[in-house]
């Protein structure tokens, strides 16, 4: 149990930082996908808790999520 959500904090970390640097470079739709992948995954590993830790998070990964697929494409 203790690997898995080592793994998962590592993984989840790794996908905030591409999304930024994705983000920074101007690749705005995929950096805000991966940012968003990586809160769901930090979210996660606070679901044995059924409070704001643990929801907040998860409403902002999944409404990020939503802004991201609604961006127009910009060239």
């Amino acid at each position: 149990m203790q690997l898995n959500e080592r793994l998962l904090s590592i993984v989840s970390y790794a996908a905030v930082l591409v999304g930024v640097i994705l983000g920074a470079n101007g690749i705005v739709r995929g950096g805000s996908l991966f940012i968003a992948a990586g809160t769901l995954g930090i979210a996660l590993k606070s679901r044995k808790f059924r409070s704001i830790e643990f929801y907040l998070p998860v409403v902002i990964a999944l409404a990020l999520f939503a802004l991201a697929i609604a961006l127009p494409r910009g060239r």
